[in-house]
């Protein structure tokens, strides 16, 4: 088919990406799936990576229904390209593809009218099965039941498999079965607390179709989250994963390096490249480089203007919660991250709702899955390794973290005027307001457990808070300046008129904290650590030594 040259933003259906825009060529996933799948198979990606577009191909390749218009959509595809062997399966199965990203409801009782819709309409695609014979005069009542919307819950639990009875017989043909964001329905009922009783349902509705079917071919979900065997898919054996981490189809979504270099090619921007890896660029699934699919194709939509387009495309009830209840640990490797160092972590992708925070490392592997971090370096599973070393992929996603992590992070603090107030202090060279605000949030957010970590998460600690002063200021840690390192700098950007130079100590009692606060504002001076504020021409600015003992600390303060 002709190549066009509209980016496709936000357009989800095959046929219209392949009529009226410009289309990257995933179609080897076809091949992959004839040569060799499981009987399910489930893939995991963060949202806005192609996952509906990806089912919405299958769809038009293998479906029965209008196949040789169909047709014309793969002329010169790389499955075409593979050989007829793989073009003679094109259009010949019956397909049921339902997407349950809509699902999104408030209450049990909402989820299963949500459902109810989902099947009516899917019913309702099918209704010639009414005509004929192929269904027994019960088995039509049945159909009308859901067709009408009247289905109870226990008949919206087996509809679709009872669809795939219906269609294998009618055709004579097994079914293929294409559920698109299966988790949607869970991660909603977790939010509004009726996860235990949709959990059943659900449970019992993928269940049905997927274990001991005879009437199914195989079958394909996506998801955002790998929901635990234990909590979902406990009876099925069958379920093949591809996740983030992990699993086959590594580059079925999401664009490869070789696709974004034919994507500048073909709208003559080769010199964008490097801009482009830079801000989109960075995920690694299972060793595979991959771009983020919408935001490149947002950038060129937008004229190649740079810019974080992945902010605010869904929401992530889950993950919030997390952030709220995150350690001081945590939150200090958090902030590590926002400031481009590494953290190693153990991988656990299976969500298991109930235990979620007891799990001190399910929030690194929740940020992973959601694609806000990616793994540097990959466990061997055969070994029994669990544990990986991960980053923020690219610019783009710095940004984001600090605009929906850690400002999430500051919106949970048990009093957020407390930080605003602190934050003031700090940079009015308020000493006394600026030692209670800090000593407040101690108290808060620290145990004595994590403050025998001594001096190192004292620093992640005020690290943590100061983040949320970007992009106004740049806060820079541990950097060369005079004749030492310096602890923390707050440089101010444009419109603001005075930064800060931090020195941190820590006191081996409440007596000594007083004496430690001068040294550390002494070291200021001797090392002459503000060279660097006068470098950068910045000329006015607070120096602060800091004493810490337990969860008290004692400040010394003088102006430049």
């Amino acid at each position: 088919m002709k190549q066009h040259f509209v980016m496709p933003v936000g357009v989800d259906d095959f046929r219209q990406v392949r009529e009226k825009y410009y289309y990257v060529d995933k179609t080897d996933f076809i091949r992959k799936l004839i040569d060799g799948h499981a009987q399910a198979t489930l893939i995991t990606r963060p949202r806005r990576f192609g996952k509906t577009l990806t089912m919405s191909m299958l769809y038009y390749f293998f479906s029965n229904k209008d196949a040789e218009a169909n047709r014309v959509l793969f002329e010169g595809s790389r499955v075409e390209q593979a050989g007829e062997q793989y073009m003679a399966e094109q259009g010949t199965r019956p397909v049921v593809f339902i997407s349950l990203k809509d699902i999104k409801e408030d209450t049990f009782e909402g989820m299963l009218a949500s459902f109810a819709s989902s099947m009516q309409g899917m019913y309702q695609s099918f209704r010639w099965l009414l005509e004929g014979d192929a269904l027994y005069a019960e088995e039509k009542e049945a159909y009308k039941t859901v067709l009408n919307g009247k289905a109870d819950r226990t008949e919206l639990q087996f509809s679709l498999k009872q669809l795939t009875a219906y269609l294998h017989r009618y055709y004579g043909k097994q079914v293929l079965v294409l559920i698109d964001e299966y988790d949607a329905p869970i991660q909603y009922a977790w939010d509004y607390g009726y996860y235990d009783e949709a959990i059943v349902f659900v449970r019992n509705y993928l269940s049905s179709v997927l274990k001991t079917n005879p009437h199914l071919d195989f079958a394909v979900l996506t998801g955002v989250l790998r929901i635990a065997k234990e909590s979902i898919f406990s009876s099925l054996n069958n379920l093949e994963v591809a996740s983030v981490a992990s699993g086959e189809f590594l580059d079925v979504m999401g664009f490869t390096y070789e696709e974004i270099q034919k994507m500048a090619a073909d709208f003559k921007v080769e010199d964008k490249l490097p801009e482009i890896k830079t801000w989109y660029d960075g995920y690694n699934f299972g060793g595979q480089e991959i771009y983020n699919p919408w935001s490149v194709i947002c950038y060129f939509k937008q004229k190649c203007r740079p810019a974080a387009y992945w902010v605010n495309t869904s929401g992530n009830a889950i993950l919030r919660k997390m952030l709220e209840k995150a350690t001081a640990a945590q939150i200090k490797a958090l902030t590590d991250l926002l400031h481009g160092k590494k953290i190693t972590a153990t991988i656990d992708e299976g969500v298991i709702y109930d235990g979620i925070y007891k799990n001190s490392n399910a929030l690194f592997s929740m940020l992973l899955t959601t694609g806000y971090l990616t793994m540097v370096d990959y466990p061997d599973y055969a070994e029994g390794e669990t544990r990986s070393t991960m980053r923020i992929p690219n610019r783009e996603i710095s940004y984001l973290f600090k605009g929906e992590v850690m400002a999430h992070l500051e919106s949970v603090t048990p009093d957020n005027t407390l930080l605003g107030q602190l934050l003031d202090s700090l940079l009015m060279g308020n000493a006394e307001d600026f030692a209670e605000g800090l000593s407040n949030y101690l108290r808060l957010m620290a145990s004595f457990y994590d403050t025998a970590a001594r001096e190192s998460f004292y620093h992640g600690l005020v690290l943590g808070l100061l983040a949320t002063l970007m992009p106004r200021f740049e806060v820079v840690s541990n950097r060369e300046s005079g004749y030492g390192r310096f602890d923390v700098a707050i440089f101010p950007c444009k419109n603001q008129t005075s930064g800060a130079l931090l020195e941190f100590k820590v006191a081996e009692s409440e007596a000594e904290m007083p004496e430690r606060a001068k040294e550390a504002l002494a070291q200021i001076e001797v090392n002459q650590y503000a060279a660097e504020f006068e470098r950068r021409g910045v000329k006015n600015f607070w120096q602060y030594g800091i004493a810490f003992w337990g969860k008290k600390c004692h400040i010394e303060a003088r102006g430049n």
